[in-house]
C-alpha cells in the first residue's frame, strides 16, 4: 500500500474523509470536537521518529492534552506546548530490575526519593515504576519485597501528592518472565500497600495479550487503576479492524467506571510513511473518544 492509498484508507475508515483524493503534499479532513470524556495522552517513545516539539504541535492540534512516559529533559519543552505530562520517566532501572528483588531497592530507593521533588516542583503526579523479572523469585515473595521497598517512598509521596503506577506487562509476548503480568497480583499489591498514591498502570494491550477479559476487569478493580494504555491485538500495532479489540466499549467502561486520569495511546504505527502515521494516532483518538 503506497502512502496515498494508506491515509486515504484511514480518513474513509474514520469517517472523516471529505475530498475526492489524496494529494502527496495535503490532507482534506475534518477536525471532531472531542466530548472531553476521556483524557487523551501519547507515548513519547512509540513517536520517536517525531521530535518532542513536532509531536506536542501535532497532539495539540488533534485534540491531544499530554505526553506520556518523559523523562525531565523533555519537560520544558512539553510546557512550553501548553501540555500536561500524564506520566514521569526516569527514576526506574528498567523492566527487568525493579521492586520485587531486594538487591535493587537502595537504588531504586534513591532514584524515587531525588526524582520526586522535581516532579512536585514541576506540579507533575504520575511516576511510573516496575517489578521486575522474577528470575528465581516466587510471587509472594515478590509481593512482599515490593511492599517492603514501596513503602520506604510512599511516605514522600503522599507528602508531594505524587501517585506511583506499576504498569501490568505480559510475560507470553513481549516481557518474558516479567512478575507483575497479571491483574490479580497487581491488586494483591495494591491491597496490601493500602495507599492512594500508589495504583496500577492497566495496558490494556498487555492484560488483553497475557489473560483478556478487559472489561470485566475494568469493572471489578477499577478502583486500583490510575492509568491507561491502549495498543492493538496482536501486533501492538493501530487500533483499526485488523485487531481484535472494539475499543469504543473500553472506553465507555473506562468512562463509567468514573475515571478521570489519562488513556494514553502506545499502540506501535505500522506504516512506514510519517503522514499516515500521523493520521493512525488521529483515528486513534477519535475512535476512543466515546
Amino acid at each position: 500500500m503506497n502512502r496515498r492509498d494508506a491515509i486515504k484508507n484511514s480518513l474513509l475508515a474514520s469517517g472523516l474523509w471529505i475530498g475526492s483524493d489524496v494529494k502527496d503534499t495535503h490532507l482534506f479532513w475534518t477536525k471532531p470536537i472531542l466530548k472531553k470524556k476521556i483524557r487523551h495522552a501519547v507515548c513519547q517513545w512509540t513517536y520517536s521518529f517525531m521530535s518532542i516539539d513536532e509531536l506536542c504541535e501535532f497532539s495539540k492540534d488533534i485534540g491531544i492534552e499530554a505526553i506520556d512516559l518523559v523523562k525531565p529533559e523533555d519537560w520544558p519543552t512539553v510546557q512550553k506546548h501548553g501540555l500536561d505530562v500524564s506520566m514521569c520517566s526516569g527514576a526506574e532501572i528498567g523492566l527487568t530490575k525493579g521492586w520485587n528483588d531486594k538487591q535493587y531497592h537502595a537504588t531504586l530507593i534513591d532514584n524515587y526519593l531525588k526524582y520526586m521533588p522535581l516532579m512536585a516542583e514541576a506540579g507533575y503526579t504520575n511516576l511510573i515504576c516496575f517489578s521486575g523479572n522474577r528470575g528465581n523469585i516466587s510471587d509472594e515473595t515478590g509481593l512482599n519485597n515490593c511492599v517492603e521497598g514501596l513503602s520506604k517512598i510512599l511516605p514522600l509521596a503522599k507528602k508531594l501528592n505524587i501517585v506511583l503506577h506499576m504498569e501490568i506487562l505480559n510475560s507470553k509476548v513481549d516481557h518474558k518472565d516479567y512478575m507483575c503480568d497479571h491483574v490479580l497480583w497487581g491488586v494483591e499489591l495494591c491491597k496490601r500497600l493500602n495507599s492512594d498514591n500508589f495504583k496500577l498502570l492497566f495496558d490494556i494491550y498487555h492484560v488483553q495479550v497475557m489473560e483478556g477479559d478487559i472489561i470485566r476487569k475494568i469493572k471489578e478493580y477499577a478502583q486500583y487503576f490510575g492509568h491507561y494504555h491502549t495498543a492493538g491485538v496482536p501486533g501492538r500495532n493501530e487500533l483499526d479492524k485488523h485487531q481484535e479489540l472494539y475499543y469504543p466499549a473500553i472506553m465507555d467502561t473506562i468512562v463509567q467506571s468514573g475515571f478521570t486520569g489519562y488513556v494514553a495511546q502506545e499502540f506501535i504505527p505500522k506504516f512506514k510513511d510519517i503522514e499516515a502515521r500521523k493520521q493512525s494516532l488521529r483515528d486513534a483518538i477519535y475512535l476512543c473518544d466515546v
